[in-house]
Order: structure tokens, then C-alpha cells, then sequence
């Protein structure tokens, strides 16, 4: 287990945890970062991860990358 941000660009991976203040956790999941859930880190640019969760890109910054746990 290990956090999204240092995934390899391209690796697909099953989201384990996700971490953080409550709040945190309710804003990942409405968009679409939930337990079983698999993520592709496709690039980084500007300090943001560019992830496809449920074949949607989105823009995520690496604090918030650090607290979605991988395997």
C-alpha cells in the first residue's frame, strides 16, 4: 500500500484508503475516488496529478493525491 502520488504515470491501481479530515474524504468520493475503485495516474503538470477515475480525468494536487492510499 502506498500513496497515489507516487504512482508511476500509467499504472493503474485499486484506491485501499482514503485519508484526511471528513470533509476531505466526502469531496474525493463525489468525485468518484472510493474504496475498490481503480485510478491511472495518466500525467503531472504544475505540481497536480492528472488521474482517470471511472474514465473522467481530473486534476488533483499532491496534498490531496498523498491522502488517497493505492495497492
Amino acid at each position: 500500500m502506498m500513496p497515489l502520488v507516487i504512482m508511476n504515470m500509467g499504472e493503474r491501481c485499486t484506491i485501499y484508503k482514503i485519508g484526511g479530515k471528513e470533509e476531505t474524504k466526502k469531496f474525493l468520493e463525489s468525485l468518484g475516488f472510493v474504496t475498490g475503485g481503480t485510478v491511472t495516474v495518466i500525467s503531472e503538470a504544475g505540481g497536480n496529478l492528472i488521474v482517470d477515475v471511472k474514465g473522467t480525468r481530473i486534476a488533483i494536487g499532491r496534498d490531496m493525491a498523498a491522502k488517497i492510499m493505492v495497492q
